[in-house]
């Protein structure tokens, strides 16, 4: 895989935050020669692992963080109390268009992964299978990123693109803590089955 700059660094943001998009061309690109010949094989993968596995990871969630959060999780999972990027494309749009968006989402998603990780560290620490299944997406998710990076830097000159971060948990209360990361969960499940019909297609051989 190819580098990941610029996407740990604001790992542990407090509010969203965006950074500069600047387009170049020509040999300016990092990581460009980075890229594995099978770039694009293996993102088409990584994407529909992601996919396959989000439903699971929700629910073994859930059932980690105990009560109130397995008979209330409509009310307390509801996604709409937290910030994610907006995802706007679809099948029809450009392709440039839709890696870009495309790496908004994960780079998102990785920060958020992090945070909630962090948190299940501290709360759940026996959790093994719920600790290893983030470890897991979050690993899939990394490399996603970077064969994102390689694909935008290769084909398009883009190395660096405007990338929002989430509230982070760290001080909030057990509860709140718990909450954020079911909320985030919940609506990666919802997303991440967009971003597979929209991408995938992108992707095709």
């Amino acid at each position: 895989t190819g580098v990941m700059p610029f996407v740990a660094l604001l790992l542990l943001q407090r509010r969203p935050v965006a950074g500069r998009a600047l387009l170049v061309t020509g040999p300016g690109c990092p990581g460009h020669s980075l890229c594995r010949s099978n770039v694009q094989e293996q993102t088409r993968r990584q994407v529909a692992l992601l996919n396959a596995t989000a439903q699971d990871l929700f629910s073994l969630y859930l059932k980690c963080q105990g009560e109130p959060f397995s008979s209330e999780t409509d009310k307390l999972c509801n996604p709409g109390g937290v910030f994610f990027p907006a995802f706007r494309v679809n099948r029809t749009s450009e392709r440039k268009e839709v890696m870009v968006a495309m790496y908004k989402l994960f780079a998102f998603l990785n920060a958020s992964l992090g945070n909630i990780t962090r948190d299940q560290e501290e709360l759940n620490p026996t959790a093994k299978e719920l600790l290893d299944r983030l470890h897991n997406t979050t690993k899939t998710t990394r490399g996603l990123i970077s064969n994102l990076t390689c694909l935008l830097c290769k084909n398009y000159n883009i190395f660096q693109v405007d990338v929002s971060y989430g509230e982070s948990s760290k001080g909030k209360s057990t509860f709140k803590k718990k909450q954020q990361g079911c909320q985030v969960l919940r609506k990666y499940v919802q997303v991440i089955a967009q971003a597979a019909r929209v991408l995938l297609p992108h992707l095709s051989p």
